[in-house]
């Protein structure tokens, strides 16, 4: 067996490990928590879309405790500074020197509670973190964690004192998940899970940051064949025709999905990525990137609009192995 064949193999010991650990605070949303996970694997960033109460931020808790990283948690409100979020540099009398009062973004994993009720000044505070992995303040740059994950969430619904993420601070953001609400099987599973304890605060850690790192280093060697590739280049070049269509796919958008497919195949168990991991793909990643025309609806039109054009696409039906 050759060493992408143990690296995949490797990542699918090591998604089963977390994913397991993660279904002993969260029921159901299975295909959530892997997405979330690919987007960790392939250093991006998620927006979590969902109306209150589903579950976005024990998810996003669970995931930062599967794994010994640092965690910190921003609550987004209007009145928030962009040095709230970085940290500023404050002057010690005693030292007669300034000293750096670090953020909350020098941290592994950041959750950023509720990102659309802060000021657009303040929400473009988070931009050069997600962007270019460094802070700077006073002129001086710093690097904010190693890895760095932002999970940021929003309520699409309550839009009285929001400010809506710009479409360049939309395009940070690796994917775009909603966790939805349980059917009865599951809303009974939570009440029986919940009963007589809070799981998350049993949760114990079951991935190093050494073994992340690894596994991102495995997960980028997929192979991904050039029909697979010209599937993508189709979608994407789909996504930019069309009356309605204001603002398609940019090449950074490619990109994320080339990464997501990586990772996606490679928690699969697969060294190879297939066409099926891009459909699977093709609306978390793609779908808040694409501006439609005026009266086109938000997020679920969106998202149907991008299963449509996804579903109008000839699927390349070659060997995809290397």
């Amino acid at each position: 067996m050759g060493n992408n064949e143990n690296g995949a193999l490797h990542g699918k010991q090591l998604g089963d490990k977390i994913l397991s650990n993660i279904s002993k605070v969260i029921v159901g949303k299975e295909q959530t928590a892997r997405l979330l996970l690919t987007a960790l694997l392939a250093d991006g960033h998620v927006l979590l879309e969902d109306v209150p109460g589903t579950g976005k931020t024990k998810l996003a808790k669970t995931l930062a405790k599967s794994i010994s990283a640092d965690f910190a948690r921003i609550q987004f409100t209007p009145d928030l500074l962009p040095s709230d979020i970085t940290g500023l540099n404050i002057f010690d009398r005693q030292k007669n020197e300034f000293i750096l009062r670090k953020g909350p973004v020098f941290t592994n994993i950041l959750l950023a509670d509720e990102i659309n009720r802060a000021t657009p000044r303040t929400q473009a505070g988070l931009l050069e973190c997600m962007e270019e992995r460094q802070v700077t303040i006073d002129g001086e740059s710093y690097v904010p964690g190693k890895p760095f994950f932002v999970i940021a969430t929003q309520n699409p619904v309550e839009t009285t004192g929001t400010f809506p993420l710009p479409e360049a601070q939309m395009d940070r953001f690796m994917m775009r998940l909603s966790m939805g609400l349980p059917d009865r099987a599951e809303e009974l599973a939570i009440l029986e899970k919940y009963m007589d304890k809070e799981p998350l605060a049993e949760l114990e850690s079951v991935l190093a940051l050494e073994e992340l790192a690894t596994a991102r280093e495995e997960a980028g060697q997929v192979f991904v064949h050039k029909c697979v590739q010209e599937y993508m280049v189709d979608i994407v070049e789909a996504t930019r025709k069309g009356e309605q269509i204001v603002m398609g796919v940019s090449p950074r958008g490619n990109l994320a999905l080339l990464r997501c497919a990586k990772a996606y195949a490679y928690l699969d168990g697969r060294d190879y990525v297939t066409p099926d991991d891009i459909k699977a793909l093709a609306v978390p990643v793609l779908a808040h990137r694409v501006v439609l025309g005026y009266g086109s609806g938000g997020t679920e039109n969106s998202r149907k609009w991008m299963e449509q054009l996804v579903s109008n696409i000839p699927v390349p039906t070659e060997e995809f192995k290397s």
